[in-house]
C-alpha cells in the first residue's frame, strides 16, 4: 500500500492500527478540529484526544504551543521521546498532519499518520468506543525546536525575490487563491482583510493529494506527476501555505515524507498573516 513512498515508515494502515490496539509501546492520538462531532461520538479504542484549537495552538498568542506546553501535552498522554505516536483525525487528517508537523518541530521522531484517518476507519466499520483512556503521566522533555521545518514571513518575502530557487505552494481552494472567498466554507473562522495569494505562488489544493473515496494518500507516481507538473520540483526550496497553516502541513507532509523533497517548510502564519499585514504584496 505504501510502496514507492520515500519514507513509508511514517504511514500506517488501518489494519495495522487495529492489530496494535493493545500495544503498550504506542500511543494513538486522535487530532480533531471538532471533537464534539468526532472523538466524543466514538473513536479508535485507546485513542487520546488532541484538540487542535486547545492542545496544539496557544490559547492567547496566535502561535503554535511553546516547548513547555508541548511537554505538558506529551506528559498528559503518557508519552516519552521513545514512544511511537500514531496520529489520525477528522477532515481527512488535516489536523493530524498539523500535529505531526508541530511534533516534528519539537523533535519527536517516532511518528506515524494512519492513512485515511477517521474516514477510512468508519468506511471499514471498525470498532469505536466512547471510553477515554487513562494512563500514568510522564515527565516528557522535548528537544530544542527544529526551525528547518518552519517558514516565517521574512522567509516568504525572500522567496518572492528568489523565485528561481524557491517555490511557494498555495494549497487552498481555487476560490481562495483567486480571492473570491477568504475562508473555506467548512469552517469560516479567522478571515484575512484581503483575498488573493502571495505573488508567484502555485495553486495545488491539498485535496488533490488524497483519494476522494477513502481519504488515503495517492500513490507516489500520482503525487510526483501532480507537483512536478506545476513546477514544484525537488531541486527547489519549497514553502507551503494555506490560511492558518493546517492544510499546508498536510502538503508539507506529502512533499517531505511521501516524495522525499529535501527542503520543505510550512508557513503556518499563512494567508491570515500575509493578507492582513500592511505593505505585503498580493495577487488575485
Amino acid at each position: 500500500m505504501t510502496s514507492g513512498y520515500a519514507h513509508p515508515e511514517v504511514l500506517c494502515e488501518t489494519d495495522w492500527v487495529a492489530s496494535n490496539l493493545k500495544n503498550g509501546s504506542i500511543r494513538i492520538l486522535e487530532v480533531d478540529y471538532d471533537p464534539e462531532n468526532a472523538y466524543r461520538q466514538g473513536h479508535v479504542p485507546g485513542a487520546h484526544l488532541v484538540w487542535w484549537k486547545r492542545d496544539i495552538n496557544d490559547p492567547v498568542r496566535r502561535d503554535i504551543i511553546n516547548k513547555q506546553q508541548f511537554e505538558a501535552l506529551m506528559s498528559r498522554v503518557g508519552a516519552t521521546p521513545d514512544t511511537e505516536l500514531v496520529l489520525y483525525g477528522d477532515f481527512n487528517n488535516w489536523f493530524a498532519a498539523f500535529a505531526f508537523w508541530v511534533f516534528q518541530y519539537y523533535g519527536h521522531k517516532k511518528l506515524k499518520i494512519m492513512n485515511g484517518g477517521r474516514k477510512k476507519w468508519e468506511l471499514e466499520k471498525r470498532e469505536y468506543t466512547k471510553d477515554e483512556p487513562t494512563v500514568q503521566p510522564t515527565k516528557y522533555v522535548a528537544r530544542p525546536p527544529d526551525e528547518g521545518v518552519r517558514a516565517y514571513m521574512p522567509d516568504v518575502r525572500r522567496a518572492i525575490e528568489r523565485a528561481e530557487q524557491t517555490v511557494l505552494v498555495d494549497v487552498r481552494s481555487p476560490k481562495e487563491f483567486t480571492g473570491e472567498i477568504t475562508a473555506p466554507p467548512e469552517y469560516p473562522m479567522e478571515h484575512a482583510q484581503r483575498g488573493g495569494h502571495i505573488p508567484g505562488a502555485k495553486n495545488i489544493p491539498w485535496a488533490q493529494a488524497v483519494n476522494d473515496a477513502n481519504g488515503t494518500f495517492k500513490s507516489a507516481d500520482e503525487l510526483k506527476a501532480l507537483y512536478e507538473g506545476k513546477g514544484v520540483t525537488p531541486d527547489k526550496h519549497v514553502i507551503a501555505y494555506c490560511r492558518i497553516g493546517e492544510r499546508s502541513s498536510h502538503t508539507w507532509f506529502v512533499l517531505k515524507y511521501l516524495l522525499g523533497y529535501p527542503s520543505v517548510r510550512n508557513y503556518d502564519g499563512s494567508w491570515t498573516e500575509w493578507g492582513n499585514m500592511i505593505g505585503n504584496p498580493i495577487e488575485k
